[in-house]
C-alpha cells in the first residue's frame, strides 16, 4: 500500500456541487495519484486557483486530516438540506492502493449514513466490498472509458485495472447494491479506435450510465466529426439503456445540433 504524501486541515467539508447531477461533495482529498493524462477538470481548476501548481504535485495526495471532526460538526446542520453526497468532484475516494484514503472514505459514508445521508461513489480504484453492508440508498460507480488496457496506462497510468474496477462493483451488484458507470471522458476514434458496444455490454448488469465527451482537449476538437461522433456514441447509449431498462444521463454539451 502506498502512503499519502502528507496532511492539511480544512475549515469545511460538505458543500454544495453545482454541478447538473449533484447535491453536496465532499473532497477530502487535495490531489489524485491516479495521474490522468487526459485533460482533468479537477487538476486544471486546482492549478487555476492556485492550489496546485504541477502535475507532479497533483499526483502526491494529501488528506484532510481533520475530515472526520468536520463531518461531524456540519452533518447535524446540513442534513434537513441534503439529498445526497458525492464523494468526490475533484478527487477519488477510493484511490488505488492508498488504504488510508479508503479508510477515511468509508467511515465517512458511514458516519453520513448513520444520518440518514444517501452516499453516490464513483472511484477508478476499486470499490471495497464492505460497502454491502452500508445504506441500501447509496449508489457506488466506476469510471470506465475503454477495455483496453494499452490505453489505460498511456491515459490513467496509476489506477485500477479496468477489469479490476469491473469485478469489484459487480461483487457488489451482485451483494444488492445500486451501482453506475461513468463513461467520461470517452475519446474521439483519433484517440483510440475501439468499439461503444463492447464496452456497453460489459456493464449491461450496471443500473445506471452516465456518458459524456472529451473536453478542454486539442485533440478531440482537431478531430473534424467530434460533434457528429458524440451526437452518434450519446444516441447508441440511450437506445441500449432504453432496451434493457437502465437509468441513463448524457452530459451537458455531448449531443449538439450544430452544424458538423
Amino acid at each position: 500500500m502506498k502512503k499519502v504524501a502528507g496532511y492539511i486541515q480544512r475549515k469545511t467539508m460538505l458543500y454544495e456541487t453545482g454541478v447538473e447531477y449533484g447535491d453536496y461533495t465532499m473532497n477530502h482529498v487535495l490531489g489524485c495519484a491516479h495521474g490522468c493524462n487526459f485533460p482533468c477538470y479537477a487538476f486544471l481548476q486546482k492549478k487555476r486557483f492556485g492550489k496546485i501548481q504541477t502535475y507532479e504535485q497533483w499526483i502526491q495526495p494529501y488528506l484532510v486530516s481533520n475530515t472526520l471532526q468536520l463531518l461531524q460538526q456540519e452533518i447535524p446542520k446540513l442534513k434537513d438540506k441534503i439529498e445526497s453526497v458525492q464523494l468526490c468532484f475533484t478527487t477519488d475516494p477510493f484511490m488505488y492502493e492508498y488504504d488510508e484514503i479508503a479508510q477515511t472514505s468509508l467511515t465517512a459514508i458511514q458516519m453520513l449514513n448513520q444520518a440518514d445521508i444517501k452516499c453516490t461513489v464513483l472511484t477508478k480504484g476499486i470499490l471495497p466490498i464492505e460497502l454491502a453492508n452500508y445504506s441500501s440508498d447509496n449508489e457506488y460507480g466506476i469510471t470506465l472509458i475503454s477495455l483496453d488496457e494499452d490505453y489505460r496506462k498511456k491515459m490513467e497510468p496509476y489506477t485500477a485495472t479496468y477489469q479490476a474496477r469491473l469485478a469489484a462493483m459487480k461483487a457488489l451488484h451482485d451483494a444488492g447494491c445500486k451501482t453506475w458507470v461513468s463513461i467520461e471522458p470517452y475519446p474521439t476514434p483519433n484517440l483510440i479506435n475501439q468499439k461503444l458496444d463492447q464496452l456497453l455490454e460489459e456493464i449491461s448488469f450496471t443500473d445506471k450510465i452516465i456518458f459524456g465527451r472529451t473536453n478542454y482537449c486539442k485533440e478531440v476538437s482537431a478531430y473534424k466529426q467530434h460533434k457528429k461522433f458524440y451526437n452518434e456514441q450519446a444516441e447508441y447509449v440511450i437506445e441500449f439503456c432504453k432496451k434493457r431498462n437502465i437509468l441513463y444521463h448524457i452530459k451537458e454539451k455531448t449531443i449538439t445540433t450544430e452544424k458538423v
